[in-house]
């Protein structure tokens, strides 16, 4: 499982980045970029939570900016992963209900990952971590869980049990323990977005985990090309969209999964039933001006299903989206062109 995540996360930046270069790529309508063009763009692939990340950076000063962007994934990582003995999600974690004074980033992340709880009335839930932490996805050590233990454990999940205090103090239940996971690269990709544009970087692609987001234009003036995978195979490439500054964030039961038993367990869990969601769509792509936004909503929109997931998207203009049902079905919001490769 492991090495199908890797080889559709390496699909999607061959694509993504051939579209940047202008080169390679799997459409007709790019531009070879200029000779100065290329003098200053600089990329880099590092491993930070638990993924790796490809970033890519047009600009005079490219090659300072990643250094930068390398230590700004790094403090992020060091505040917010779960997996951070010393992190502030680890600290709140062993807590047993004590407050605690946490940094003003992820003081602000929990802060809007109730915001977006309260947008998806619950879906999206941060207190979720012990029911993935119960089928085995936090340690890759899979099992299927009793409905008793199921239901013991998701009564515990409840997001409006998150007390923010002042001073960045957060107070949670004596045996909650949350999760950031499915907002934290969104969020650092915002996060990576306001540092190139801080510093006057002419464009930038990032890639955190198969989490896209762009800033800027091309030198070249062509539009970034982003790949959708197919989750029939979880692997090929299903088609292709072009989009300008922007988050491009996927959700999908190919993702993380196990079988057991001749039954697929997948890891997006709906906090009702204590058990990985039995929704009919099997990709959400959520297209966002905000990366943190896009990341938690196509989590959310993927437990709602296909048609609530439509109805959520007509009632948010700040929001477009691909849907990918289990029968190959292929829904996309007004104006988003998939350029498929698979007919």
């Amino acid at each position: 499982m492991r090495r199908q995540r890797i080889f559709c996360l390496i699909c999607l930046c061959i694509v993504m980045l051939a579209g940047c270069s202008g080169t390679g790529s799997q459409t007709s309508n790019r531009a070879e970029p200029n000779e100065a063009a290329v003098e200053t763009k600089q990329t880099a692939e590092i491993f930070a939570m638990n993924t790796i990340m490809n970033l890519t950076v047009y600009g005079e000063e490219a090659s300072q900016l990643l250094k930068e962007a390398r230590a700004l994934i790094q403090t992020y990582e060091e505040r917010l992963s779960v997996n951070v003995e010393t992190s502030d999600v680890a600290k709140l974690n062993r807590a047993g209900g004590q407050p605690v004074q946490v940094s003003e980033e992820t003081y602000e992340l929990i802060q809007k990952s109730i915001a977006i709880s309260e947008q998806t009335e619950g879906i999206f839930d941060i207190s979720i971590y012990p029911l993935v932490r119960a089928w085995g996805f936090t340690e890759e050590e899979y099992r299927v869980p009793s409905e008793e233990e199921r239901q013991k454990i998701a009564g515990t999940v409840d997001y409006r049990q998150i007390r923010l205090e002042e001073d960045h103090t957060v107070v949670m239940p004596e045996q909650m323990q949350i999760d950031l996971g499915g907002i934290a690269k969104g969020y650092v990709s915002d996060k990576l977005m306001e540092l190139f544009r801080d510093r006057g970087a002419k464009a930038a692609v990032v890639s955190l985990g198969g989490n896209v987001q762009t800033y800027g234009t091309k030198p070249d003036g062509t539009p970034f090309t982003v790949g959708i995978t197919d989750p029939a195979d979880g692997e090929s490439m299903l088609g292709t969209i072009e989009v300008g500054q922007t988050a491009v964030i996927t959700s999908g039961s190919y993702q993380r999964y196990f079988e057991k038993d001749g039954v697929r367990y997948h890891h997006i869990m709906d906090k009702k039933t204590g058990a990985p969601a039995e929704s009919d769509l099997t990709s959400v792509t959520v297209l966002c001006e905000h990366g943190e936004t896009a990341d938690s909503i196509a989590t959310a929109m993927f437990v709602m299903g296909k048609e609530r997931a439509i109805a959520f998207e007509r009632e948010h203009d700040d929001i477009s989206c691909i849907l990918i049902d289990k029968n190959g079905g292929i829904w996309t919001s007004e104006g988003i062109h998939l350029k498929l490769i698979k007919s």
